[in-house]
């Protein structure tokens, strides 16, 4: 009996995710939980007493359990090329239900400036626009601040907000090594939520974008290594998991690993 925590990354295809959760917890009769915490202390209070096996999804931080006196979780998320997925959240701000969901939930909301909705990626890069300048050591921007993948691992210190810092980036690394059972990547998994209205972006323009996600990228490529490496040891028990994987880690990963 065991307690799932997945703090989900937005624009990495946690949609699938969530629903092979979903159809896990039919199977397996678990019960998938869907809170907004105010803060850690309630976040953790929150999850932990809920009676296992059960989940947790949300767009959260990593936060720390045994800090606040709690055993942890079984953590597991997925990551995507930084790239790609900052791409998909500038269309996905620009679609016409997100809109439609906004003005349901707010109906006070402005509409945007339809020269900025019709505006597209590319020509967005190329002339140098504000929202599609990468910073390094920016903390946010405008409409959410969807560049900062290495912030869902590290956590919620300060140290964690800058984009493509290195103390962030060490420390995410960390917390995988430590916390995760499994970060799962993209494109190893069909996707079930898709953006018609989003169009092919150049590689020369992307080549571009990649220049300011030197750091987000290495954590990107890191945790696709650490998942090759897990597959590996999972068809061969007597390869070595590269992490101190506790032992009620490694049934969680060989659960994953069936699916």
């Amino acid at each position: 009996m065991e307690l799932l925590f997945f703090n989900r990354v937005p624009k990495v295809g946690s949609q699938t995710f969530m629903e092979l959760l979903r159809r896990l917890a039919i199977r397996n009769q678990f019960e998938t939980i869907r809170l907004a915490p105010a803060d850690q202390q309630m976040l953790v209070s929150l999850v932990a007493a809920h009676t296992p096996p059960a989940s947790y999804i949300k767009h959260v931080c990593y936060t720390n359990f045994t800090r606040f006196g709690y055993p942890s979780p079984i953590y597991v998320n997925v990551v995507r090329d930084p790239v790609e997925r900052v791409i998909s959240w500038y269309y996905y701000v620009r679609a016409p239900w997100y809109y439609v969901e906004r003005k349901r939930a707010f109906p006070d909301l402005p509409l945007p400036d339809p020269s900025w909705l019709k505006k597209d990626f590319e020509t967005c890069v190329l002339s140098g626009d504000r929202e599609c300048r990468y910073i390094e050591g920016e903390t946010h921007e405008g409409i959410g601040d969807h560049r900062r993948q290495t912030l869902f691992f590290c956590g919620h210190e300060p140290q964690c907000t800058p984009f493509n810092s290195v103390e962030a980036l060490q420390r995410a690394k960390r917390v995988v090594e430590e916390q995760y059972a499994v970060v799962e990547e993209l494109n190893t998994f069909n996707r079930i939520n898709r953006n018609a209205f989003k169009p092919p972006v150049s590689e020369a323009v992307k080549q571009i974008v990649r220049a300011n996600f030197t750091r987000e990228i290495e954590f990107y490529e890191f945790c696709k290594q650490r998942l090759h490496i897990q597959l590996r040891a999972l068809r061969d028990p007597a390869l070595t998991l590269p992490t101190t994987t506790t032992l009620r880690r490694r049934r969680a990963q060989r659960r994953l690993g069936r699916l």
